[in-house]
């Protein structure tokens, strides 16, 4: 008998039509090792197993949420069998029997978690009893969760995925999705997650059709449906009938004559109509996105999330190998710029490999992060100024320091800088001649408010209106529940967006934008007007916003920016905004 045909809503965080075979990625238990612990990092690996359960408890109250919008009794029922987990995490004999055993026995936290769980499994044996049984099975559940947050490792990666696959996870970490190879999968459906998240971006930037937050697919797709990702309207369609396959074969087909027709721009020049010429630059998540880049006319790296280079592993990489990848970058780019990031582990892009004894403050928007971190490991942060500047030598390359919130760490970023570039001297290393420039990003409201006092220590901005929205609205951009709410129109964003950039222009230092709003053709009428002639954005959006810019007069821009400067709502910036984009 077929399956019925079932339609999830969602949001649409990455564009496009995607049809595929689903593979859902289920718990599993995690193979871990077992190793002393000495008698003087016992409190530090208590203090872990901690840190693992209140993550885990985090995770579990996101899924209850998410569980409330599910219709019926599906999310009534599992949002009871949430709340046993979450009551797991909170003293149960699970956690205290762990965290005697670190202390008894000496072990590391995860194979105490272990050990407990085949203690209370023995003792439930005795018991012939489906009850118990279905009980300890949920207590098994909520060991997985402890152990993977112990490990930072996935639950089970994609990269093994067939062919035309359609990834469907409860969630999928910026880690995991750096394992998504486009060669295999069609597209992504995950129940948690938001359309600004590092996910989402590293999706659009990939040319994956995704939705997030669509409730209750987990229990119904198994592996094996066919599924129909539409990330333009948010929806997943499992089992989708003949007549409904047709209709998204044909979207996709229509949307892949846009995408021929587009790439007939790629050597054009991003020219206004009235003769400005605006630079168009890429940003670079993961290297299977080189030829990507290649492709679309990009005049450069905007922004290379340094990143990848620590992601999936358990150490960090040394300054040879950073060198050698940025080098393979630089080399590849044929003398157009390329703006290495250095370091933003945290948030959600947490790098286990450096975070270290940081890890929980790390795993925060607002804790140790970007150049927090970078000047509290120093020694990571030295390998990696050392790794771009020799890369240089290859290049034209610049260094953009994230997260800068005081101009103390701009300063002592540059001293640290001062000292590797004398060490590699010494060395007689080949390094960039002229030194590369060093500027920073301009992403929480302290750097966009203290702006003219950064460009005098800086070398050029770069806005990240992504972070600098979440930072103004104090939203959580990876968080479904008040995905809705971000909304980089906000007045208090884009006053500090033009405070940011009229501060550079008055210096006379190089500004550009390089959050999700460069890549959206709404807001490149906008984003000229405010004085921005450096975008730099996905791969993949570059021929639409080149679209937009060839038909655009300049002078028009400038006069409607002004007018959406004097409003005070939202609503009636993004009318005026709209208003415009329908005249051109």
């Amino acid at each position: 008998m077929s399956k019925q045909e079932k339609t999830f809503s969602g949001l649409g965080v990455s564009p496009g039509i995607g049809i595929g075979v689903a593979h859902v990625r289920e718990s599993g238990v995690i193979a871990v090792p077992e190793y002393c612990i000495p008698a003087k990092y016992l409190d530090e690996e208590r203090v872990r197993l901690k840190d693992a359960v209140n993550r885990s408890r985090r995770q579990i109250g996101r899924l209850k949420a998410k569980a409330k919008t599910m219709p019926g009794a599906a999310g009534e029922e599992l949002g009871y069998l949430l709340d046993a987990y979450y009551h797991m995490f909170k003293n149960s004999r699970l956690v205290r029997g762990a965290e005697q055993r670190i202390t008894d026995e000496r072990i590391n936290a995860e194979m105490a978690v272990q050990a407990e769980v085949a203690e209370i499994a023995k003792s439930f044996s005795a018991m012939d009893d489906a009850y118990i049984a279905a009980r300890l099975e949920d207590i098994r559940e909520v060991a997985n969760r402890l152990v993977r947050n112990l490990t930072k490792t996935p639950v089970k990666a994609f990269s093994q995925a067939p062919k035309g696959s359609i990834a469907i996870a409860e969630e999928i970490t910026p880690a995991d999705a750096a394992q998504l190879d486009p060669g295999r999968i069609e597209g992504i459906a995950t129940l948690l997650g938001g359309p600004e998240s590092h996910t989402a971006i590293l999706a659009r930037s990939l040319g994956l059709p995704a939705v997030m937050g669509a409730s209750g697919m987990i229990q119904v797709i198994e592996t094996g449906d066919r599924v129909v990702i539409d990330g333009d309207g948010g929806k997943v369609i499992v089992n989708p009938t003949p007549s409904t396959l047709a209709i998204f074969e044909r979207r996709q087909a229509e949307r892949l004559l846009e995408e021929r027709r587009l790439a007939r721009l790629r050597k054009q020049p991003a020219v206004t109509r009235d003769g400005t010429r605006i630079g168009l630059q890429a940003n670079f998540e993961l290297p299977i996105q080189m030829d990507m880049i290649a492709q679309s006319g990009s005049g450069g790296i905007g922004l290379l999330r340094s990143e990848f280079m620590y992601m999936n592993r358990d150490d960090a990489p040394g300054e040879e190998e950073q060198y050698r990848a940025l080098k393979d970058i630089v080399e590849r780019m044929d003398g157009k710029p390329v703006t290495v990031r250095t370091l933003d582990a945290g948030g959600d892009k947490a790098a286990a490999a450096v975070t270290g004894v940081y890890a929980e403050s790390a795993s925060s928007a607002l804790g140790i992060r970007g150049i927090r971190l970078s000047l509290a490991r120093t020694e990571i942060f030295e390998a990696q100024l050392a790794a771009i500047t020799r890369a240089g030598a290859h290049g034209n390359v610049r260094i953009l320091l994230p997260m800068v919130s005081s101009i103390s760490e701009v300063r002592k970023a540059r001293e640290i800088f001062s000292r590797v570039v004398k060490r590699l001297r010494r060395k007689r290393m080949p390094i960039a001649d002229p030194l590369p420039p060093i500027g920073i990003m301009i992403e929480v409201p302290s750097a966009a408010l203290s702006a003219d006092a950064l460009a005098q220590i800086s070398d050029f901005f770069a806005i990240g209106s992504n972070d600098l929205t979440m930072y103004t609205l104090a939203i959580d951009r990876g968080d479904e529940q008040v995905a809705h709410l971000f909304d980089s129109l906000h007045p208090a964003v884009l006053r500090l967006i033009q405070f940011s950039a009229e501060a550079g222009l008055r210096a006379r230092i190089p500004v550009s934008i390089c959050g999700e709003m460069a890549g959206d053709p709404r807001y490149t009428a906008l984003l000229l007007g405010l004085g921005f002639r450096e975008l730099s954005m996905t791969a993949t959006s570059i021929p639409r916003v080149k679209q937009r810019i060839r038909s655009m007069d300049l002078v028009a821009a400038d006069y409607r920016a002004r007018v959406i400067m004097d409003q005070s709502d939202a609503g009636r910036i993004a009318t005026l905004l709209d208003d415009f984009n329908a005249l051109a």
